[in-house]
């Protein structure tokens, strides 16, 4: 007669209990370690490899220097033959005395200093200034008026410059300020038929350099 198990004896049936009662131990143990380690005050501490610190340089980019042309390269000589003859005459006058001394106090020829004395004696202010022989009445009875300005009604002041020489000319006449070219040309005419008593610096008669007003007017 075969032997049949307890269910006392029988370990299966008890195997779901022994299953808890060792998770319930195993939390038990794992709550009274972490209280432990509170309490304590120990920490964890992970040491962490120190990684190597690699420094980069900047690098400075540097300039290009560029080279300078090289210099041109000289001329080729070239080669003369030795029996060319340079012909170089030289005509020497033979009956140069060597004796004769240099005259060295010969000066200009005569008369160029005087003409250049009398072109720079221009004198714009002096003692006794030119005086018009007949006074601008004699100026405006000199001057006619040109038809066809006359015609055209052209009519204006034009001023005439010039110089009265030491003999009481009128030299080098030019208008200055003009209004027509018919004015211009009958105003430099009239002037330079006038007559004037020279001016005098120091007694002496001079160029003076003067200007008048040669007025057109239509009536």
């Amino acid at each position: 007669m075969p032997l049949r198990k307890t269910d006392s004896a029988n370990l299966r049936n008890k195997y779901p209990l022994f299953v808890e009662a060792g998770l319930v131990l195993s939390l038990v143990l794992l709550i009274v370690a972490v209280r432990v380690d509170i309490q304590t005050g120990q920490s964890f501490e992970v040491q962490m490899e120190e990684q190597e610190v690699v420094d980069m340089e900047e690098i400075q980019q540097t300039e290009q220097e560029t080279e300078p042309p090289p210099p041109p390269k000289p001329p080729v000589p070239v080669e003369v033959p030795n029996n060319e003859v340079i012909e170089n005459e030289a005509d020497f006058d033979a009956s140069l005395d060597l004796d004769d001394r240099l005259d060295t106090n010969q000066g200009p020829p005569p008369g160029d200093d005087e003409e250049e004395e009398e072109e720079q004696e221009v004198f714009v202010v002096v003692e006794n200034q030119p005086e018009l022989i007949g006074g601008m009445k004699a100026l405006n009875e000199e001057v006619e008026y040109p038809d066809f300005a006359r015609k055209a009604g052209i009519e204006g002041r034009v001023f005439v410059q010039f110089v009265v020489d030491e003999e009481g000319n009128v030299q080098n006449p030019k208008v200055t300020r003009g209004v027509h070219k018919l004015l211009n040309q009958e105003a430099m005419r009239a002037v330079k038929e006038m007559k004037f008593e020279p001016g005098k610096q120091r007694g002496k008669a001079v160029k003076v350099q003067m200007s008048l007003p040669v007025t057109f007017r239509l009536q």
